[in-house]
């Protein structure tokens, strides 16, 4: 069983993301020191928005995972503690070359993208698998400040000890909620360690980064097959004012446009893919 929803998993989520993964970031280990929050702590993602801006950072490490210079920062108000992910790279290139190969015109690696992907997140719905995150400054730089995820292990984990979801199907319709978020983001770096699983099963989806490029494409629109039917419904509805009232100047115009011509092109592949499969087929 355990080797049939392996193969399940992989098939949602495509072998490149298992390539990107070996080069690209991994959660930390299970076993890690973790900083949980009291049942009377922050609890509603605006009670959590409200601490990881004006609660005092007490304690710093850095993260080994990815390349753009993570921190995790440990957090206090004197009567909660909790930890959150820093990261302050702002980089913007005509062309950036890459170690394993290959490049990238227009290349973008920004903490902004953290900030307006949470916030996309909320208008489509699904701010329950992207953590709290807010723009702080710390140590005189300026960042995205995440709430941390107290994952059990990442996907990359997960399929390395081929470990099975008690639900399938629920899991797979996380996968499938993944596939159209990161989509519509143009996330060019959504791989297997910025996928974090918590002991019951959740997903979460962190470092957007490397997103919201302005390509008015879908990157690869076959790993899009099924889609939550409230989230084509919020996609249907989304307008580039909204977006730009929610993400602020935390994507430039270009970004902004792009991201709504992917929109049409995943409406409109999904909607093909009902007329051609049926309703029950598609949505759920």
């Amino acid at each position: 069983m355990a080797g049939a929803v392996r193969r399940s998993a992989l098939a949602l989520f495509p072998i490149w993301a298992v390539i990107c993964a070996v080069l690209g970031a991994a959660a930390l280990p299970a076993h890690a020191p973790q900083t949980v929050v009291s049942a009377s702590g922050p609890q509603t993602p605006a009670e959590q928005a409200d601490f990881l801006r004006t609660a005092e950072i007490v304690r710093s490490r850095s993260v080994s995972r990815g390349v753009t210079g993570i921190s995790r920062l440990t957090l206090s108000n004197g009567a909660v503690t909790h930890d959150a992910a820093f990261q302050s790279i702002d980089e913007r290139r005509l062309f950036t070359e890459f170690a394993r190969g290959g490049g990238e015109v227009r290349f973008a690696d920004s903490y902004h993208f953290n900030i307006a992907g949470y916030r996309l997140a909320g208008l489509l719905g699904l701010d329950h698998m992207v953590p709290v995150t807010v723009e702080r400054r710390w140590r005189d730089k300026v960042g995205a400040l995440s709430w941390w995820v107290d994952a059990a292990f990442d996907e990359r984990e997960r399929i390395k000890r081929e470990l099975s979801p008690p639900d399938t199907e629920a899991w797979n319709r996380q996968m499938h909620r993944v596939r159209v978020f990161s989509a519509l983001i143009y996330d060019t770096d959504r791989n297997l360690g910025n996928i974090l699983i918590t002991e019951d099963w959740k997903i979460w989806m962190i470092d957007f980064s490397r997103a919201f490029r302005p390509w008015k494409k879908l990157l690869r629109p076959d790993d899009l097959q099924r889609c939550d039917r409230r989230l084509l419904e919020r996609l249907e509805q989304l307008t580039a004012e909204t977006v730009r009232e929610a993400v602020g100047n935390h994507l430039r115009r270009e970004e902004l446009d792009g991201l709504m011509a992917r929109r049409d092109l995943i409406v409109a592949r999904i909607r093909q893919l009902v007329a051609e499969r049926g309703e029950q087929a598609v949505l759920y």
